[in-house]
């Protein structure tokens, strides 16, 4: 016992942690493995017989039109979401630094889109895109503007749908930013101002650069969050009209629980968590030389 003991105490940066590692680990590497498993496999109508298919299901996939479009559909909304909710939450960042009456109440109003829960928001602005009761086709023609089909649009949809992720994640990149703002050292953009800078180039030579390790930690969040937007889509559009909103999420829901082709669906979502962790694996790549 005593030996025990010992040995526990010896390493008790590894012993206490343990127990939360095996149990989340378990968590996590089951589903991986079990996915793993049925996307070498092909079920019949009734998922109760399968047989073996190999690697069948991921050349299927590599080789499907269907999927390829999905994966431009994909990095299409991924990109225009994460620009424009940096660059706007940047922009909130920059004017809710300065202090002035009411600036924490502003923060705080800025915060309840992120708040409110993505499924719920959601069916408010499917309401809102409505082409004949929604509130913005009135306020488009209030403004002397003609109505729009919004996500009836295929043309429309995809920008639509960024609308809504970049109102709901935009606060996110706010905070983020704005906490990275509030730690700045104040002595260089002092002297800037002194020296006789405008506040324009003293936030693109001075702030922008000191944020950059900041703004890559949100660009990798971001980006991630919306690589895998999969409630959004589904509430608004659910992949529709026809295709022109499926991205890879709703495509791999769709092969798998649709289409009752669990071996196909699961081949996506494996391929599809290798693209999310190669992203993942060059913006962490750029954080580390923002900081080196």
């Amino acid at each position: 016992m005593t030996r025990w003991l010992e040995a526990i105490d010896r390493h008790v940066p590894v012993v206490f942690p343990l127990p939360a590692i095996l149990l989340v680990g378990s968590l996590a590497l089951y589903p991986i493995a079990y996915t793993l498993v049925i996307s070498t496999r092909n079920y019949d109508l009734g998922l109760s017989n399968y047989s073996v298919a190999g690697l069948a299901n991921y050349a299927k996939v590599l080789s499907s039109s269907q999927f390829w479009s999905a994966f431009l559909r994909t990095f299409l909304f991924t990109g225009l979401s994460v620009v424009v909710s940096t660059t706007l939450g940047m922009v909130m960042a920059v004017i809710l630094n300065r202090d002035f009456r009411g600036a924490r109440w502003a923060r705080t109003a800025f915060l309840l889109p992120m708040v409110a829960t993505p499924v719920a928001t959601s069916l408010v602005w499917m309401m809102m895109f409505n082409p004949t009761l929604g509130v913005l086709n009135y306020l488009l023609q209030l403004v002397g503007l003609p109505p729009s089909l919004w996500v009836a649009d295929p043309q429309l949809v995809i920008a639509s749908i960024v609308l809504v992720d970049v109102w709901h994640s935009s606060p996110f990149a706010m905070i983020v930013l704005l906490a990275g703002l509030r730690s700045l050292p104040r002595e260089p953009i002092e002297s800037a101002m002194i020296d006789g800078a405008t506040r324009l180039q003293i936030f693109r030579l001075i702030t922008l650069p000191m944020l950059k390790p900041v703004l890559v930690v949100v660009l990798i969040f971001r980006t991630i969050d919306a690589l895998k937007a999969f409630d959004i889509i589904w509430v608004i559009t659910a992949g529709g009209p026809g295709t022109s909103s499926e991205t890879l999420y709703v495509y791999a829901y769709n092969q798998a629980f649709k289409y009752l082709d669990l071996g196909y669906g699961s081949a996506v979502i494996v391929i599809f968590a290798a693209i999310v962790a190669g992203v993942t694996a060059a913006w962490v790549k750029a954080r580390e030389r923002e900081w080196t």
